[in-house]
């Protein structure tokens, strides 16, 4: 959605899509929103409780039927396994996601690693879906008069044109873009606790190339996870910049990740994309070319 200054101001229901990198304060936004009668809608979190739900299940059963005495407690249904997933801890989720490598240290071969790749992908599409759903549901059974749809920094990378759409149509997409001298900065904190990652198909098949040749390795089996992940982080951040920017100039706005970062309570985030419209509408104005007279 575009508006202006004032029909945002005038938006009875506001429903604003957080875009962005891990780490530039989209959770932080929405927990923040969460005290002021916002909705905060994350992605993630129901992509772990509803369409990965089953996958993470059985990953985990099939790990207990390894240890004997769990096996026989399983199949005679002595006991049940289920997933907790909290939104500030979506540990299980991660966990299915995994590494690539050597499994000695915990990694997972290529073809396990593209089925769960692919299958997060298709839940990601399915929860970004079902966003207008939960702008009536936030309001109708929860009494929320606005909702914040808090992505996962991978949305840029689904190449499927009906999910920015929809949330085109139903949001206000708001850019959080990390500036150049905080870039470095970003990096080494994700290289610092490397987590699993989604990554493209054609992303992925370029970067390994690279990495086996470059580490002088034969096989997948080979790499250190954690390692990886490490190298190719740099690399993956720099190559969602322009498709972020590909989503955002056409279809939302704009800010600093500096601007985010000063952001105290539900006033100064409504400021801040009131400033954000008014500054697109200058652009806009300066864009236009006069009429010859």
């Amino acid at each position: 959605m575009k508006f202006t200054v004032d029909e945002f101001r005038a938006w009875k229901h506001k429903c604003v899509t957080l875009l962005g990198m891990s780490g530039v304060g989209k959770t932080y936004l929405s927990a923040m929103l969460r005290n002021s009668d916002w909705f905060h809608y994350s992605g993630d979190y129901r992509i772990g409780t509803r369409y990965l739900d089953e996958p993470i299940l059985d990953l985990i059963k099939a790990q207990a039927m390894r240890d004997p005495f769990l096996r026989d407690l399983l199949r005679r249904d002595w006991i049940t396994i289920r997933n907790i997933i909290k939104i500030h801890d979506l540990g299980p989720v991660l966990s299915f996601i995994g590494k690539l490598g050597n499994p000695e240290l915990g990694g997972l071969p290529l073809a396990e690693f593209s089925r769960r790749q692919a299958l997060y992908r298709e839940a990601e599409i399915a929860a970004m879906l079902d966003v207008p759903d939960f702008v009536r549901k936030a309001r109708e059974i929860y009494s929320y008069p606005h909702l914040v749809n808090d992505v996962g920094g991978s949305l840029c990378e689904l190449d499927e044109p009906r999910v920015i759409d929809l949330l085109a149509r139903h949001s206000l997409i708001f850019y959080i873009r990390v500036p150049e001298a905080d870039e470095i900065k970003l990096i080494e904190r994700a290289q610092a606790d490397p987590k699993p990652l989604y990554y493209r198909p054609e992303f992925l098949r370029a970067a390994l190339k690279d990495y086996l040749a470059e580490h002088g390795l034969d096989y997948v089996a080979e790499i250190a996870p954690d390692a990886f992940t490490r190298w190719v982080f740099p690399r993956l951040f720099h190559s969602r910049v322009p498709r972020y920017e590909a989503i955002a100039r056409p279809h939302g706005y704009t800010v600093s990740s500096v601007d985010v970062a000063g952001v105290r309570d539900e006033q100064d985030f409504l400021l801040l994309i009131e400033s954000a419209i008014a500054q697109s509408e200058t652009h806009a104005s300066l864009a236009t070319p006069r009429a010859e007279i």
